[in-house]
């Protein structure tokens, strides 16, 4: 039998750490500079948290927690970024700044995936619309 090891897991990050958010605001600030007319925008860092915490937790826009901001402008924000291509560039420099650590093997690869049953029994069962 093999004994258990102690090893206590890694928290859960939802809220991006400093010296990541120094490699993604400058991105921001170029592909989605302020606005010069009408309502403020919140906060990208915020914006970035709360669609970090959706996105990892799969909760729907409006169950967003009340230390995000509003669901709306997270959505909305979302959207912006990710019509403008932004996402995909913050991503790239994110896969370039492993890429110089040495900490990406893309000869290694995962999927996930659900095995679950046939939808109307398959066809051993019956006929399938």
């Amino acid at each position: 039998m093999r004994k258990k090891r102690n090893v206590k897991p890694l928290p859960t990050i939802w809220h991006v750490p400093e010296e990541l958010w120094n490699t993604i605001e400058p991105i921001i600030r170029k592909f989605d500079p302020p606005k010069h007319t009408g309502r403020s925008r919140i906060d990208q860092r915020a914006a970035m948290d709360a669609i970090i915490f959706r996105m990892r937790s799969g909760c729907q826009w409006n169950q967003l927690p009340k230390d995000f901001p509003d669901d709306s402008s997270v959505h909305r924000t979302f959207q912006r970024w990710t019509q403008r291509g932004l996402l995909d560039k913050i991503w790239a420099a994110l896969i370039a700044d492993c890429a110089e650590l040495g900490g990406i093997d893309f000869r290694w690869q995962s999927a996930d995936t659900a095995m679950s049953k046939a939808r109307f029994g398959g066809t051993i069962s019956g006929q399938t619309p």
